[in-house]
């Protein structure tokens, strides 16, 4: 399997690019605005024909890709059902399969981030987005965000897969860049709590301060991107700020 895990340093979100081959079909997950051009000349590097473009949920801190991407290279745009955006093409439900080529994931409804969250999992990974990160969990205070739920989503969901499964997060703050779920059950300190009531004290107590860019982001991603910021230009410099209380 072809498997790219691309950083944007702004706002410190992971995207994944997956295929079965080079030369293959291929898939695309929380891609960001500004790389545009950059996925595009790697797609033509790997000849890769990009057929899906995936939002993990409705970001806040980014404005997504997937619509710029659908529009330059024809691909579907897929992200869960519960996800508001009208110009999804195809909307998941929890346990349904998503296939391109050779690569399968399969679709986890774990609201508590936001009501739209889903994680997508792999025979040996799982795309956690902002629920499950790494030594850290997604903040629960905006876009209808719900501790309980989130706890729910962690753990009666995530925690239940199999130890070894690598976990992937849609965001690191550290420059930790994969885990597993045996892992942060043993180490993440947000799951060692005994409730989901101590769950939600704890994600109260929080304080942060909203992404900056939660104004613009979210109504854009709304458009799945088609907002006219630009997204032309590719980051090479800028410093990551915590806006999801990941430690």
């Amino acid at each position: 399997m072809l498997f790219r895990q691309l950083f944007d340093t702004e706002s410190s979100t992971y995207t994944y690019l997956l295929a079965d081959r080079p030369g293959g079909e291929a898939l695309i997950i929380d891609p960001v605005a500004e790389h545009l051009d950059a996925y595009t000349r790697l797609f033509d590097e790997l000849d890769l024909n990009l057929v899906v473009a995936l939002d993990t949920h409705t970001h806040a801190d980014h404005v997504t890709a997937t619509g710029p991407l659908a529009d330059r290279t024809g691909a579907r745009l897929a992200a869960g059902e519960r996800c508001r955006a009208e110009c999804v093409t195809e909307k998941l439900r929890e346990g349904e399969r998503l296939e391109v080529g050779g690569v399968r994931l399969e679709a986890i409804y774990t609201p508590g981030h936001t009501d739209d969250s889903y994680c997508y999992r792999m025979d040996d990974r799982v795309f956690t987005g902002d629920t499950l990160l790494i030594r850290g969990t997604g903040r629960t205070d905006f876009q209808n965000g719900d501790a309980r739920a989130a706890y729910d989503s962690l753990f009666s969901k995530l925690l239940k897969l199999p130890d070894q499964l690598s976990v992937y997060p849609a965001h690191d703050y550290k420059g930790w860049t994969v885990s597993t779920i045996g892992e942060e059950r043993a180490h993440n300190p947000r799951l060692q709590v005994k409730s989901a009531d101590e769950y939600a004290e704890l994600m109260g107590s929080l304080n942060l301060p909203y992404p900056k860019k939660i104004d613009v982001a979210v109504p854009a991603n709304l458009k799945c991107g088609r907002s006219g910021q630009g997204a032309n230009r590719s980051r090479l410099e800028g410093a990551p700020t915590d806006h999801y209380g990941a430690t």
